[in-house]
């Protein structure tokens, strides 16, 4: 790649030559005068702004400062993809670089982030990570990451494009939060102004919790599909026509871990704290489909309670309360089968079941909709991205 020509004015660097580390601390933050403490956990992949943070005051123990317009990098788990600009001035947590250009005249502050989130500098940063568990790469590593630096007319106009991406992608996430709350008003009024029992949920399954399957790297890649955490995290039903890995079994493992419709499956462990307990329902499934070790399934009793009505309960305000009770985190998040069997779900006729369950799925859906809009000008951000910080002359 580096034999093609570039772009006229255009050049090759390391990261190092034209980015810092800043190295600006602070011992003791809240004499200091600083409020706002970030930790890996306030950072969203993809989302260049800083939406939430801790209070100083309430006790922290990072000493990396931070001040407005400096990138913020995570570096432990490089494959989340979490970079941010700070409009704030904090602390951060130890995991997290604080980068800055080296010179403004070369290369634009404001660009620094859109090279931070190009797949090239992730795909460096990953396969530089060491480490099992918690993977973490290292600023020398980062330094000798080699790209195309724009002449300065060009940057210019590369911001300016991308800029404009990123505010459409700031409009959409204060719509999508919006509607979020808005679903988690009605949720909550409706749960609230409702009669109903509540009951430990073992006493609605015919299926108690079931871990699901692991086996080796080997089989991989054919036979029968199979739900990962990366499915679970980002569909609410599961249905055939999710793209998914495929895995060689015996029709013994089949059927034990076939799914059904009757099912609900829950996050057992995650990297990522709201991934824990996570929820997804069963839709259309064309052919036999699994699920993995990180993943819990319950089934429950279809004459008792609809799946799909136990999946809006845990996602009201009142049933994430009761997932949030139960999950535990030490090196990665989890919820435990014993636990999630003792948590209490409302039982109520099932005709009102399926008129909330109903009513909330189509508010869903508008949200859902606002969210597949971001997604999409995520992706035409990503290819834009990509193509304009290449460098390469098609010419």
């Amino acid at each position: 790649m580096n034999n093609k020509t570039l772009k006229p004015g255009w050049r090759r660097v390391k990261f190092g030559d034209v980015v810092r580390l800043s190295k600006a601390r602070s011992q003791d933050p809240l004499a200091d005068g600083i409020e706002r403490y970030v930790g890996l956990e306030h950072l969203e992949p993809g989302d260049l702004r800083i939406r939430s943070w801790g209070n100083v005051a309430d006790g922290v123990t990072f000493t990396s400062v931070f001040q407005p317009g400096q990138v913020l990098f995570g570096k432990r788990r490089a494959y989340q993809r979490k970079v941010a600009v700070a409009d704030f001035s904090g602390v951060c947590s130890g995991d997290i670089y604080v980068l800055e250009t080296t010179d403004a005249q070369v290369l634009l502050p404001e660009l620094l982030p859109f090279i931070c989130q190009t797949d090239a500098f992730f795909d460096h940063a990953v396969g530089t990570s060491a480490g099992s568990l918690s993977p973490r790469t290292n600023w020398t590593s980062l330094a000798d990451f080699e790209f195309a630096l724009p002449s300065m007319e060009a940057q210019k106009l590369i911001l300016s494009v991308l800029t404009s991406y990123s505010a459409l992608d700031d409009n959409y996430a204060s719509a999508n939060r919006c509607a979020l709350d808005l679903l988690g008003s009605h949720a909550n009024a409706i749960f609230s102004n409702r009669k109903y029992d509540l009951v430990s949920f073992e006493k609605v399954l015919t299926r108690q919790p079931q871990s699901g399957l692991y086996k080796a790297q080997e089989f991989l890649g054919r036979g029968t599909k199979i739900v990962n955490m990366g499915e679970l995290f980002g569909f609410d039903t599961i249905e055939s026509s999710i793209d998914m890995k495929r895995m060689e079994l015996t029709q013994e493992e089949v059927s034990k871990y076939q799914l059904t419709p009757d099912d609900l499956l829950f996050g057992r462990r995650s990297i990522v704290l709201e991934g824990a307990g996570k929820c997804s329902m069963i839709g259309d499934l064309q052919e036999p489909v699994i699920f993995e070790s990180s993943i819990l399934r319950v089934t429950v009793n279809p004459e008792v309670v609809l799946p799909q009505f136990i999946f809006e309960w845990l996602r009201s305000p009142k049933g994430t309360q009761q997932i949030t009770r139960i999950r535990s985190f030490t090196t990665v998040a989890g919820i435990a089968g014993s636990d999630l069997k003792r948590i209490v779900v409302p039982v109520m006729p099932i005709k009102e079941q399926l008129a909330i369950s109903d009513e909330l799925s189509s508010i869903r859906a508008s949200v859902g909709a606002l969210s597949q809009r971001q997604t999409a000008n995520r992706a035409l951000k990503k290819t834009i991205l990509e193509e304009v910080l290449g460098g390469w002359d098609v010419h």
